[in-house]
């Protein structure tokens, strides 16, 4: 069924602003931690040169370091954000930098305990790697879930393992495919990161990502274009000409199609992703971010796009 904004206007796909709103009756803004972890794919244990798009900020560029204490880090974070914010809104601890389940069950108490029971955090979402949850971190995790909600965003990018050895992953498929029964299990919300436009991926092989998390019960996702960023292996390749960035049209047409694909109560975290400006070297239209959004909306009028419209057709 199709949800239905504050204006009456029908909505084209499940956001994640509407979740947010439906859930917890307000505004919800995002502050972003870094918890001070490191990858595998970073200190040796899988690899060094973490995975080709990865910047030096491990995909947390805009993080705020907890070694301050919680108290400043949280008014740091707030300042961020405030320009947004309302007396009334309500915050999610977002641990983004590198993998923040890398670390000992002690040491992620440490982190995560303080800040879910805030009163003014509303949930906790955790960027991590499916090979990086064991057992007792999945079951730290369904504590945490026990307080608030517990959003686990975990990096598929694309379930071929062509790509998935291209891009270093440094995982099968499958290990992600066993992280979301473990986490649906303890009643967490999984969240699944796609990556569209990746060198050597036709739009057939990105569409059979989409199908395959859309048969799974996972929550969310983010859809992500990729983007190419000054000292990383991917920005080499860019510049030796190994591969093109999508363009803008090009872009939405491919976002139009996997969110037909999505079935209709999936919330969908993101259309786009953002970039620092000051690293971004290729696309160069994703970084007027207001026009892209724009772009989207026209676009998807135009196709008549409702997620959800071909799930399951095949």
């Amino acid at each position: 069924m199709r949800r239905k904004n504050k204006m009456t206007q029908p909505e084209r796909y499940y956001s994640f602003s509407s979740y947010l709103k439906q859930t917890f009756g307000k505004k919800i803004y995002k502050l972003s931690f870094d918890g001070g972890m490191t990858c595998p794919n970073r200190d040796g244990k899988i690899g060094r040169k973490g995975c080709v798009f990865c910047s030096e900020g491990g995909s947390g560029d805009f993080a705020v370091s907890l070694n301050c204490g919680i108290d400043l880090a949280i008014e740091t974070a707030k300042q961020k954000v405030a320009k947004k914010t309302t007396e009334n809104s309500g915050y999610i601890a977002y641990f983004q930098s590198y993998t923040n389940t890398y670390a000992s069950v002690d040491r992620l108490k440490e982190l995560f305990l303080p800040l879910i029971k805030r009163e003014e955090i509303v949930a906790l979402s955790i960027g991590t790697r499916p090979d990086c949850l064991p057992n007792e971190v999945v079951s730290l995790i369904g504590d945490l879930c026990k307080i608030k909600p517990v959003f686990v965003e975990l990096g598929l990018q694309s379930i071929h393992e062509s790509t998935a050895q291209f891009i270093r992953r440094g995982y099968e498929s499958k290990i992600f495919d066993d992280a979301v029964q473990k986490l649906n299990a303890v009643g967490a919300k999984v969240v699944v990161h796609l990556i569209l436009g990746l060198p050597y991926e036709n739009e057939q092989m990105i569409l059979q990502s989409v199908k395959h998390i859309s048969k799974l019960n996972i929550h969310g996702v983010k859809l992500q274009l990729l983007h190419v960023l000054q000292n990383t292996n991917l920005c080499d390749l860019y510049n030796n000409g190994i591969f093109e960035t999508l363009s803008l049209n090009e872009y939405i047409d491919l976002l139009a199609k996997c969110v037909e694909l999505l079935p209709p109560d999936m919330v969908i975290h993101r259309l786009t992703g953002d970039a620092p400006k000051s690293i971004l070297v290729a696309p160069k239209w994703s970084a007027n971010k207001k026009m892209v959004l724009n772009s989207i909306t026209k676009r998807f009028n135009e196709l008549n796009v409702i997620q959800g419209k071909n799930f399951n057709k095949e």
